[in-house]
């Protein structure tokens, strides 16, 4: 009997519809007349899916009890006894009640296909067992029911249901996932979007993973060599060098520029185990590629190239890393390279980058200085060209019975003085003609081998020949210096137009040009001095590289900008052609300076503008929202203190209240200017320590009437590490401002919870809500939004609170509450080394 296909659908999370798109399935499948049944599908109060329930045939659930409760589980037999040709089972990853056939629900769907029924099934990805610590390092829970992945990977078809984190969060808000009393709590902590977005990547790469093990296997049956670029995988090729952990490093780069791409580090070895690579170093490498999230592969290959593109080609490989050759000029006579050979044959559908290295560097040697038009390389292979070539040339001529004629070999000979000037520049080209001329004179001018003329006419000929050879070295020589010129002036102008963009740009990084400055001249180190008056000590207000020079006197380059700042570098002295570059960075960096200042009194400034204001503000609170509860009480101790009027004990009581009203309103307003005081002024210095909530937030609610807040704080609540104090006031102003603007009759939640490395306390009102372009401004001083409330303050007691907050390495922001309102999170650290349980987050039902 054939086994029966599996199918199925994974989510990123629960409510993305696997169960709707499952039973979208069975209908289209029961239209082509395929007998398809509902073996266990929970529908989980959800009105669309509970619709797509109906027409289709559900089998009977097997009833089992435990601890006095009734569950409902898949009956196996029912199904093998109905053998539909399709059975749909929800929720792979459930767990049997105690005392079923198996254990798993995937064991049950297992017996299914074994006797030949295709199954459609589905589950979420934080139920995969090997993903059970990412995902609980993403939302704080830890998975208790999990599947193995290879029963997932054997599925014969996997479909990634998938929908966009602000798409599940408005069908959490608009109740069509959960209840509307579990919709906040799931907002605040599984459903929270960077969650979401966390466990969607890792569906996406996962799901990824598994299509390319179908396009391998399918490439491999159909035996297809080229390359199908479906995602980006990089072959690293390393000799053993230290090289090689420049090219792993670059190649990770390459990946990580786009989404899943992959990265194989390949060392090709040869049969007879011969090899000057480090065993060590191979070792390092192997380490630092799998630290990196990659793999690293040995091959065994006699033609190192075709190696290479053989295992490339046989990975699927996009792209290929090597390094820049290590062997010198000469060595080239033997072949091209592994380089230049793998990007000849590697073909169109395969890309190979070449990457330089401090190896290759070395190896050559270092490169010659600025100032020098030819290497020496060149200038030797020009001496022996003018001294070598005329010689050589001689002896070939003689030995030939052919007689080319005079003017043939003068210009044979005219041909090696150009040579000699195009390798070695004028020197070698005039002693090439000097050369040639006596080697004409002695060989080939009557009388033979002397150095005599007899005919004038050959005379002139040998003069001609010297002076177009002089001229010819000379017009070779000046265009090469031409051009040496001409390099250098663009050179020179690539660094003028990088300094005028900078300038344009506004950069102000002094440290950053410095280093450019060490690099565009090749320079140990550079350091910008500064002193004042003209007579002062030297200071270093910037620098790059070792050891900067403190004074200009130790400086082997010295650049003055004015009187009292020079640009001092060490390492080499610079030739007088480039001082002229470098007196552009030395003005630049000035410039930058200056700005930097600029900056920093323009920040100066702007600090005293916002004290102004806030003292602009803090006069109209005087006048007006201190005023206020001053003339009530004193209208009240006026009344009290007069003899014109008998007042009565209850008349008494409510001046009496009246003051104490008074009062506490002056006070609340004085602590607050004090706090924001303390706060503009940076002097809150908080003392940390450790304390659990429920011994702060009671103390804090003693300012709001009774029966108008709800408190939610779990028992087990961890620790916080915070000053008290300063959190008693951070949550009396949040509660208050809450109350301030809740209904009438509407009381506003305060809860707590743990979530992975922080302690998160929420406080919700059903409020009129704040827009989300207004959610930052309303904790700015002096700031009220809307139509505030009459005697609601002078608008610091979010200011205050974000700010002590802050103090204590926590954060104060604010969210909309689900159905209307306006929710502050209050985000703390827990404290450290205390033992806390964390919320499981029991994942709701898919």
């Amino acid at each position: 009997m054939a086994r029966g296909k599996l199918r199925v659908y994974l989510g990123a999370a629960p409510g993305v519809g696997k169960t709707y798109a499952m039973l979208s399935e069975a209908h289209r499948r029961i239209e082509r007349g395929t007998d398809c049944v509902a073996a266990f599908v929970e529908h989980h109060g959800r009105p669309r899916t509970e619709a797509m329930l109906h027409g289709l045939e559900q089998i009977r659930r097997r009833e089992t009890e435990y601890r006095g409760a009734v569950f409902t589980e898949l009956d196996v037999d029912a199904v093998l006894e109905r053998r539909p040709a399709v059975a749909l089972v929800d929720d792979l990853a459930h767990t049997n009640v105690p005392g079923s056939r198996n254990t798993k629900r995937w064991q049950d769907v297992g017996e299914l296909l074994d006797a030949g029924i295709d199954v459609i099934t589905n589950l979420n990805i934080q139920h995969l067992e090997s993903l059970g610590d990412i995902v609980e390092s993403i939302t704080g829970a830890r998975q208790r029911e999990t599947v193995p992945d290879e029963v997932v990977r054997r599925a014969d078809e996997i479909e990634l249901i998938d929908m966009s984190p602000q798409a599940l969060r408005r069908r959490m808000a608009h109740g069509n996932i959960h209840t509307p009393d579990k919709v906040d709590a799931a907002l605040s902590h599984y459903f929270r979007p960077g969650s979401l977005t966390a466990l969607r990547a890792l569906a996406l790469l996962w799901v990824a993973d598994r299509v390319d093990e179908y396009l391998q296997e399918y490439r491999s049956e159909h035996r297809v060599s080229t390359i199908w670029g479906s995602r980006e995988r990089i072959v690293v090729g390393l000799t053993g060098g230290p090289e090689g952990r420049t090219l792993i490093r670059r190649a990770v780069r390459l990946a990580e520029k786009g989404a899943g791409g992959e990265v194989l580090a390949v060392y090709v070895a040869r049969s007879d185990g011969l090899s000057s690579a480090s065993p060590r170093e191979l070792v390092t490498q192997r380490t630092l590629v799998e630290d990196l999230g990659g793999t690293f592969h040995h091959v065994v290959g006699e033609d190192v190239p075709a190696s290479l593109l053989g295992f490339a080609r046989g990975v699927n490989a996009t792209q290929i890393v090597l390094g820049s050759s290590r062997r010198r000029a000469w060595q080239y006579i033997f072949g091209p390279g592994v380089g230049a050979i793998t990007t000849r044959d590697s073909g169109p559908d395969l890309d190979v980058h070449i990457v330089t290295h401090e190896e290759a560097v070395k190896r050559r040697g270092l490169p010659v200085a600025r100032g020098a038009r030819l290497g020496r390389a060149r200038r030797v292979w020009g001496w022996l060209t003018g001294l070598a070539g005329p010689l050589l040339l001689s002896l070939l001529l003689t030995h030939i019975d052919t007689d080319l004629g005079l003017a043939n070999d003068m210009l044979l000979y005219l041909s090696l003085t150009v040579a000699a000037a195009l390798l070695g520049g004028f020197l070698p080209a005039l002693a090439s003609a000097a050369l040639s001329s006596v080697v004409i004179n002695w060989f080939f001018t009557p009388p033979i081998h002397r150095l005599t003329i007899a005919d004038p006419r050959n005379i002139v000929a040998i003069s001609v020949f010297v002076l177009v050879a002089v001229a010819v070295a000379s017009v070779v020589d000046l265009a090469a210096r031409r051009t040496q010129q001409a390099a250098r002036l663009r050179a020179e102008s690539e660094i003028l137009s990088f300094l005028a963009g900078s300038v344009l740009r506004g950069e102000t990084a002094l440290d950053a040009l410095l280093e450019r400055v060490r690099e565009t001249f090749v320079m140990r180190s550079v350091a910008l001095l500064e002193r004042t008056g003209g007579t002062g000590p030297w200071t270093r207000t910037g620098s790059a590289g070792p050891e900067p020079a403190g004074h200009p006197e130790d400086a082997d380059v010295d650049m003055p900008i004015g009187d009292d700042m020079t640009l001092a570098l060490t390492g080499r002295a610079l030739p007088a052609e480039d001082r002229r570059v470098l007196a552009a960075f030395a003005a630049q960096a000035a410039v930058v300076l200056d700005r930097q200042r600029l900056v920093g009194e323009a920040e100066q400034a702007r600090r005293y503008t916002e004290g102004d204001r806030i003292r602009t503000a803090l006069l109209a609170a005087v006048s007006h929202d201190l005023r206020t509860p001053l003339a009530g009480i004193k209208a009240s101790v006026t009344s009290l203190r007069s003899d014109d009027v008998d007042w009565s004990e209850e008349d008494e009581a409510e001046l009496l209240a009246g003051i104490e009203h008074g009062a506490d309103r002056l006070d609340h307003l004085v602590g607050n200017l004090l706090d924001i005081s303390r706060l503009q002024t940076g002097t809150v210095t908080p003392v940390i320590r450790e304390i659990d909530l429920d011994e702060v937030i009671p103390m804090a609610l003693g300012g709001v009437p009774e029966h108008s807040v709800v408190l939610d704080i779990p028992e087990d609540l961890p620790m916080v590490a915070v000053d008290p104090g300063l959190l008693e006031r951070v949550v009396a102003n949040i509660v208050e401002n809450a109350v301030k603007y809740s209904p009438a009759g509407e009381r506003v939640l305060v809860s707590a919870s743990a979530i992975v490395d922080r302690v998160e306390m929420r406080v919700a009102d059903q409020g009129p809500g704040v827009p989300d372009e207004a959610k930052d401004r309303i904790f700015a001083p002096f700031q009220q939004y809307g139509d505030a409330p009459r005697g609601a303050g002078v608008g610091l007691g979010l200011a205050v609170a974000r700010g002590f907050t802050e103090a204590m390495g926590g954060t104060l922001t604010a969210e909309d509450t689900p159905g209307g309102g306006m929710t502050m999170v209050l985000t703390l650290t827990p404290a450290p080394g205390r033992p806390r349980s964390v919320n499981d987050g029991r994942s709701p039902a898919p």
